[in-house]
């Protein structure tokens, strides 16, 4: 069996409520709603656990004040957690599901961070933590965004310390963060939605090289996912909602279509792609075979209520 270590920056309680047919500007009574311990990574646990018991342990930060909520939501889906206690609650999502219209609206209530908290010890922890446990696992997924409180160079110390290690990295996150950790590093595996490729990749340092930035901004999204690829050596994979998902290993590229499916809940459909492609990564080291399980992984989510649920 092979481990995967999944770490979360950005814990989330993530309540999912079921209207009938939700109407904006008007008192809405819900059916019912469910509560998981959530985040992207979290998500992505539940699914691997889903797919191989006992395969994924989670580490990530929690704030004190609903911590053991959150452990306890957990371990009912039987994930292994690691915490590290910061101060204040968890952030909390809420995503409302219209069931006539299969309309899934999100709705981010993040936690502001204590500005006399001293986070630097907070992250020493975490890197302890995510350096003993890196030593027991084959691949570690880093999704999600970084909370601002946390220092800027976090997620390229994590990449870093994981690449030391000789473990797979698959970085599910975007932008500046993601930058600082192609400066010192390079993840084996990048995955993004489209509209963050863009975003990160508008003007790539490497593109003195081979086009102006006006060629650049010309060129076809396979092209630029390509040549990003091969630059870096690495795998990348763009997912683009309903359409095909594009992806490059070393400039050769791939493409994947999307399943059709009665969508109940769309949120997560990311993160149980992300689940999929890794664990497929780990054992065949396919990245058809990955598109296609991250691509099932997805679509199973998106036919569930819960985020993070293939079952």
């Amino acid at each position: 069996m092979k481990k995967i270590l999944c770490v979360c920056l950005s814990s989330t309680l993530q309540r999912t409520v079921n209207f009938e047919n939700l109407s904006l500007e008007n008192v809405n009574r819900a059916k019912d709603y469910v509560l998981d311990a959530s985040g992207k990574a979290v998500n992505s646990a539940r699914v691997l656990n889903q797919l191989d018991s006992g395969c994924v342990k989670v580490v990530c930060p929690v704030g004190k004040i609903d911590a053991k909520q959150f452990t306890v939501l957990a371990k009912k889906d039987g994930l292994t957690i690691k915490t590290v206690k910061i101060p204040g609650r968890i952030r909390e999502c809420w995503t409302l599901l219209d069931r006539v219209n299969r309309t899934t609206t999100e709705l981010v209530v993040g936690e502001p961070g204590w500005t006399d908290f001293d986070y630097s010890k907070t992250e020493k922890k975490l890197l302890k933590i995510i350096s003993k446990e890196c030593k027991k696992c084959d691949a570690v997924l880093l999704a999600g965004s970084r909370p601002g409180y946390f220092n800027k160079d976090l997620c390229a110390q994590i990449a870093r310390n994981v690449a030391l290690e000789g473990k797979v990295f698959m970085a599910d996150y975007w932008g500046a963060d993601l930058i600082k950790t192609l400066e010192v590093c390079t993840p084996e595996i990048i995955k993004i939605n489209e509209t963050e490729f863009i975003q990160t990749f508008e003007n790539p340092s490497f593109l003195s090289e081979d086009f102006s930035s006006e060629q650049w901004k010309t060129e076809s999204l396979e092209k630029k996912i390509s040549y990003v690829s091969e630059k870096l050596g690495n795998t990348v994979v763009v997912t683009r909602g309903e359409k095909s998902t594009l992806a490059s290993k070393c400039g050769f590229m791939y493409e994947c279509p999307v399943q059709k499916a009665e969508v109940i809940n769309t949120t997560a459909c990311g993160d149980s792609f992300s689940a999929g492609f890794i664990k497929e990564f780990l054992e065949s080291e396919s990245v058809k075979k990955s598109l296609e399980k991250g691509t099932e992984c997805a679509t199973k989510n998106a036919m569930r209520v819960r985020p993070g649920d293939i079952l």
